[in-house]
């Protein structure tokens, strides 16, 4: 029996179809405590769909999703939530004209014993969150318009932690930023992984996949090419998965 620890999340066999066309078709994926794994494939392979299903987004055909090792279900992304699972889509969905505290707490404002908004004590718990993921991140009391984009993914990020995410899903999380700002969020992202934080990381850049992620899943046309981790593969064998739809062990068994 193994003594591996049980996967945050699984997904097992999961399909779906849209007019006919199956958009994911079979496919098995899972993600363990301070892992991240990457989910790489053309536009149209079915990994933002897989995703969506996970974030409650799309409700899948057939299939089973296991959080921590229990049956869950999720038909909506406030059942998702309520599994601790947040999603960091490119947009970020911040309000630009508040400032960071303000969109930590968007839509759930900590109150006073009086039900007016707290802002001290929603400045202090965001001033917490950040001294925990990002020492670096001063602007506390700015509208995140006036944000760089790394800053940006900052705050979007601790609004997923602070709110007990232990399963984090980051679509494109470095897509339009320069390299210092890249480099702010891969750290964000090994801070997360050290505090035992699963993240699926949905990416086109596979030499970013190979620095970020422990295990990459390639998906096309629906269908999972396969998993590997990052070690036992090269960039052109992830990129052959890609193109060619066919994993570089099989080819050498």
């Amino acid at each position: 029996m193994s003594t591996k620890q049980t996967p945050l999340v699984e997904l097992k066999d999961i399909s779906i179809a849209f007019g006919g066309i199956k958009a994911v078709d079979h496919v098995s994926i899972d993600l363990y405590p301070g892992e991240v794994v990457g989910l790489l494939g053309h536009n149209g392979a079915g990994k933002s769909t897989l995703i969506k299903i996970l974030s409650g987004a799309y409700q899948k055909d057939s299939g089973e999703i296991w959080i921590n090792g229990e049956l869950a279900d999720i038909q909506s992304p406030r059942d998702a939530r309520r599994y601790n699972i947040e999603t960091i889509y490119q947009t970020l969905a911040l309000a630009d004209n508040l400032d960071a505290p303000s969109n930590l707490f968007l839509g759930r404002e900590l109150t006073t014993p009086l039900g007016l908004i707290d802002d001290a004590k929603m400045e202090a718990e965001t001033r917490k969150i950040m001294a925990r993921l990002n020492p670096n991140f001063k602007k506390i009391k700015v509208p995140v318009s006036a944000l760089s984009g790394g800053q940006r993914q900052s705050v979007a990020i601790a609004r997923a932690v602070y709110f007990n995410a232990r399963i984090l899903i980051m679509d494109e999380p470095t897509a339009a930023l320069g390299v210092h700002e890249t480099q702010m969020v891969a750290d964000l992202i090994q801070e997360l992984k050290k505090q035992g934080l699963g993240i699926f990381l949905i990416s086109h850049d596979t030499r970013e996949m190979m620095d970020l992620c422990d295990r990459v899943s390639v998906m096309k046309n629906g269908q999972l090419v396969g998993t590997e981790r990052v070690e036992d593969v090269t960039e052109d064998d992830i990129l052959s998965m890609i193109i060619l739809g066919k994993n570089p062990r099989d080819a050498a068994a």
